[in-house]
């Protein structure tokens, strides 16, 4: 009996060598915020189980729980990882003319859209219909960043409504234009990127006629470009 015990133990330390590696406490984390991501970028969080969550990460239940306390919190980092990582990518860049400078930024968001589908696509469509909360925080806090880096892109310190207005509706677009790009991907990159830009510069010409701010804010960026 004690050499089947012996035996028994030696086995499951062999396998336990052979299962996964230890990962550390961030590790771990991650890899539930990325399988979590993964899943709440096709349905909805209401459709989804810490079940789900613990099978697509290869994790138990408890040690979800463990990390998060539960589905709502899981959903709210996995959300605040993502719109970090996008953070970091849309540091303005501080060189060039300001469209050229838009350009980058539009090509890094596009870099993040590509990269991190998932987390891109649970940040847009992922969350509650009404946005309340802290998911709508964390949405609307990213969406107000793209705003400043924008606005910092054309340098423009505070926006008139219908700037603003154009601004937000062309930022709109754009998260439309990433979703249909993932689902699609029946345009390439560049020329989705180009269309955007060209989308832009069309949009201020006619809020231009509304108002005379923006209006000049086109004239200077038609000058900038054709110098």
């Amino acid at each position: 009996m004690g050499d089947r015990a012996v035996a028994g133990k030696a086995r499951s330390r062999q396998s336990g060598g052979r299962g996964r590696r230890r990962l550390s406490v961030d590790e771990r984390r991650d890899e539930l915020i990325e399988a979590a991501l993964q899943l709440f970028s096709t349905r909805s969080p209401e459709d989804i189980s810490i079940d789900d969550v613990a099978a697509r990460a290869g994790a138990s239940r408890a040690l979800v729980y463990h990390y998060f306390g539960g589905k709502y919190e899981l959903y709210i980092a996995a959300l605040a990882s993502a719109a970090k990582k996008l953070s970091v990518l849309l540091e303005p860049p501080t060189e060039g003319k300001p469209l050229d400078r838009l350009r980058i930024s539009l090509r890094r968001y596009f870099d993040f859209v590509e990269s991190h589908a998932a987390g891109y696509t649970a940040l847009l469509r992922g969350g509650p219909a009404d946005r309340s909360g802290e998911a709508g925080e964390i949405v609307d806090g990213i969406r107000q960043l793209l705003l400043d880096r924008i606005l910092h892109s054309l340098d423009v310190e505070t926006p008139q409504p219908i700037l603003r207005i154009t601004l937000r509706a062309w930022m709109a677009a754009v998260e439309t234009a990433g979703l249909d790009w993932l689902e699609n991907r029946d345009v390439p990159r560049p020329q989705l990127e180009g269309l955007l830009i060209d989308h832009l510069v069309v949009m201020f010409h006619a809020a231009g006629r509304h108002d005379p701010g923006t209006g000049r804010l086109f004239d200077r960026l038609a000058q900038e470009e054709m110098g």
